[in-house]
């Protein structure tokens, strides 16, 4: 008989442990920021990919850009790529023409899209958000249903290979989107400015240019990187009513340059219009790197009120 004080003790059950609910939140938490700083990267990848093999392109010898399987790094980097590209291309006369226009475009558009966005903002007049509600509207219709009575206006006006078709319009409001988005910033303003500047005997005119447009700059860059990028890029329009070639913008004189080089797709120096490419991505891609900070206050500020 075993004694009883050599009888073998009961193991006890391991003891569970618990995490608090603050420890759990936190590693939630942890994982999703996680996760999510992943499929940002993913984005970015994908987003640059383009980007990359354009400028990586723009660097090989003239047999590589279409060699199988690809290579993703450049065999020999040839910076003169760039010097031939450009020497063949009509730089100054389509930067002069793109940059008359932009100009034109972005005082136009800055100046009349403020002015209406402070008139549906800040001025009260009878039916006055309905007339707004018809500006918005003007949003849903497509630049092709409009185009042929435009061109047909200004055909009869004389404007044709004229770079006026693609100023006038913005010299008349500036676009029902930037209207919205000016006015959305406009109503983030305390209408307190504009008492205390009607005491002081400012008028509706004092109150725009001297309270409204300084207080407004984050919105007011939003728009006019808007515009850069827009007119930069656009295709269409020059390619409509500019006819000459000393009237062609950048992308235009870059279709076309493209398009001269040889009459077979595989003839062309696809290494050079891929520098080319690279030169003329160039521009917005600086303007929206040095501004991006006034870009994004002005367009999130922009949709806090409204």
């Amino acid at each position: 008989m075993i004694p009883k004080r050599l009888a073998v003790l009961p193991v006890s059950a391991p003891k569970r442990i618990y995490l608090s609910e603050q420890t759990r939140r936190t590693t939630e938490r942890a994982i999703g920021r996680v996760l999510l700083y992943l499929v940002l990267a993913v984005g970015v990848v994908l987003s640059l990919a383009p980007m990359y093999w354009l400028v990586a392109s723009s660097l090989k010898p003239e047999g590589d850009v279409f060699e199988y399987p690809p290579n993703f790094l450049p065999s020999q980097i040839l910076w003169y790529n760039y010097v031939e590209a450009i020497d063949s291309f009509p730089v100054v006369n389509s930067l002069k023409n793109s940059a008359f226009i932009i100009v034109t475009v972005e005082l136009g558009r800055l100046l009349t899209a403020s002015m209406a966005a402070f008139v549906f903002a800040r001025v009260r007049f009878p039916f006055r958000d309905k007339l707004f509600l018809l500006v918005l509207s003007t949003m849903m219709i497509p630049y092709h249903v409009t185009l042929v009575p435009q061109y047909l206006i200004f055909r009869d006006l004389g404007l044709i290979d004229t770079p006026y078709p693609l100023i006038l319009p913005n010299l008349f409001g500036g676009g029902a989107f930037f209207v919205f988005l000016l006015r959305q910033f406009f109503l983030t303003i305390p209408q307190d400015y504009d008492d205390a500047a009607r005491i002081d005997g400012c008028g509706n005119v004092g109150i725009y240019w001297r309270i409204i447009m300084p207080i407004s700059l984050p919105a007011l860059g939003a728009v006019a990187i808007f515009t850069f990028m827009w007119t930069w890029e656009d295709f269409l329009g020059p390619i409509i009513y500019l006819n000459s070639p000393d009237n062609h913008t950048v992308a235009v004189s870059y279709v076309n340059w493209q398009r001269g080089g040889a009459v077979y797709a595989y003839l062309r120096n696809w290494n050079h219009i891929m520098a080319m490419g690279t030169v003329i991505t160039l521009p917005p891609v600086l303007v929206f790197f040095f501004a991006q900070r006034y870009f994004i206050q002005g367009v999130v500020v922009s949709g806090v009120k409204g």
